[in-house]
């Protein structure tokens, strides 16, 4: 059975999760957000070890910590391959704007439905593009959790004004690909609360 951790940092109170299975230290860190070395040594005191980074989407208050927990922990970085481009420009990252320019050169870029093991820890790669080109969802079926970064929110969805975002493709990503998935699926969004597709069916206007 899969646990997942929640850890919110920064000036946009952005979640960084970390997904384990019960009783094993191996965990999946999803967006490490800040302050990497902050994360490593707060892993490190809890008893665990990070086996992997995964990057939602390349948006500043989401990889600003990557770098340095990937040389702490020693671990490849993943994201979509449609992210390429902002995970290599500050400009189109947003980081330059907000004054802290930031890249990321991924070590393994993935594709949309691709399934992938880590430490015994199964997802799929779900793309969503919307928020940016590259924004993706991690499915860890056989447990009804995603982690769906900022294309799906607790009755909202992530802005489409910045580079790359696009309202319609935003709105198609999550009729066809995310509202498929069972009700009772536990989604965990990039800021704010977990939710569930069914109550987002229900209440959210943009799942409409």
């Amino acid at each position: 059975m899969l646990k997942i951790g929640k850890i919110v940092m920064g000036s946009v109170q952005t979640n960084c999760y970390f997904v384990y299975k019960e009783n094993d230290n191996k965990i999946i860190v999803v967006d490490p957000a800040d302050r990497g070395e902050y994360l490593y040594n707060a892993f490190k005191e809890a008893g665990l070890e990070v086996a992997a980074i995964l990057l939602t989407h390349a948006h500043f208050d989401h990889i600003w910590g990557c770098n340095k927990l990937r040389e702490l922990s020693g671990v490849q970085v993943f994201a979509l391959e449609d992210e390429k481009e902002l995970c290599e420009s500050a400009k189109l990252n947003v980081s330059e704007d907000v004054g802290r320019p930031y890249t990321v050169t991924v070590d393994w870029y993935l594709r949309d439905g691709e399934k992938i093991t880590i430490e015994d820890m199964e997802f799929k790669v779900i793309a969503t593009p919307g928020h940016t080109q590259g924004s993706c969802c991690y499915y860890f079926e056989k447990d009804n959790l995603l982690i769906s970064g900022d294309t799906l929110f607790e009755g909202s969805v992530g802005r489409t004004d910045l580079p790359t975002g696009n309202g319609p493709t935003l709105s198609r990503s999550l009729k066809e690909k995310l509202m498929v998935l069972p009700d009772e699926t536990l989604v965990f969004p990039g800021h704010g609360n977990s939710t569930t597709i069914g109550d987002e069916k229900k209440y959210n206007p943009f799942c409409v």
